[in-house]
């Protein structure tokens, strides 16, 4: 990987020179991944082993939250890491490795997302025919289209990326190895793999925000917005930030690190409890798995 590069690691900034606040980062993000798994993990089990796993929608957000684990956990144990660290360094090969990993898992969700939209709206629109047009074959078929777009997503931002000559400069002013700062850092003309890249990441969010937002405003628009406004409430968290940093041209601002925790921990924090707590049959799932568990355990 290292042939054309005379870097053989990078220096990542992090979130702040200042030791008190990087400490209490750390303490925060802690808290926040312990909620991510926690949360996460609690709603798949209850789907799983309660009849909700045959329904779609769960069927499909069991896949969405188990792609949160993965896409946060990408990031931010070495996010954490680095908070304590005196030196915050990725070897070249890890940072690529990252670079691929990040997009494949934020494909995948931004995918789901919109396999879970469909599905909402053929419950609303079309409900004579949900049960034919959202089969577990056709549900299948959705989960292998949303990895296999997630897999094209991610090769091509990796093939943009790991031919690019590094030669000099190599700290990257952000807390993992994202595209527009290594572009920063190369000293080759990037001006065309910077808009490639907005024919990509940003293209590929900002059509399918606009898709999505128009998907569930459409025919019977009020039943669809009060139906799913968890479903709004997601695609927003997720999308608005991305689209901050991956519909403009290469460059990059002090606020993308912040924008940035966003859809890395915040947005998988939250979709549990966006979830859950505006969903009776979620409630009623977690309630049946979990009280059944203390009463067998208390026997």
């Amino acid at each position: 990987m290292e042939k054309n590069s005379n870097v053989t690691e990078f220096i990542l900034l992090g979130l702040s020179q200042s030791k008190n606040i990087e400490i209490l980062c750390f303490v925060l993000f802690l808290f926040c991944y312990i909620a991510i798994w926690t949360g996460n993990l609690l709603i798949m089990i209850s789907i799983m082993c309660s009849q909700l796993i045959d329904q779609p929608m769960y069927f499909l957000l069991n896949y969405l939250l188990l792609s949160d684990l993965c896409y946060t956990s990408t990031v931010t144990p070495k996010l954490m890491a680095d908070l304590l660290a005196e030196r915050k360094t990725i070897s070249y090969n890890n940072c690529m490795i990252q670079l691929f990993t990040i997009h494949f898992f934020g494909g995948i969700e931004i995918f789901i997302l919109t396999g879970m939209a469909y599905d909402r709206y053929v419950a609303i629109c079309k409900p004579l025919h949900y049960t034919v047009m959202m089969n577990r074959q056709k549900c299948n078929a959705i989960i292998t289209a949303c990895c296999t777009g997630g897999f094209i997503h991610s090769a091509s931002q990796f093939l943009l990326t790991i031919f690019l000559p590094f030669c000099g400069p190599n700290e990257i002013d952000h807390y993992f190895c994202d595209i527009y700062p290594l572009l920063k850092l190369s000293c080759s003309n990037t001006q065309i793999i910077g808009l490639l890249v907005i024919a990509n990441s940003g293209l590929i969010a900002f059509v399918t925000f606009v898709v999505l937002i128009l998907g569930l405003s459409m025919e019977s628009r009020h039943k669809a917005l009060s139906t799913c406004s968890s479903h709004v409430m997601v695609v927003v968290l997720f999308f608005a930030p991305a689209l901050f940093i991956y519909i403009r041209p290469a460059t990059t601002f002090p606020e993308d690190k912040v924008f940035a925790l966003f859809y890395t921990i915040i947005a998988p924090m939250f979709n549990p409890l966006i979830y859950t707590l505006r969903n009776t049959e979620m409630k009623n799932a977690l309630r049946k798995v979990w009280c059944r568990q203390i009463v067998l355990k208390g026997k």
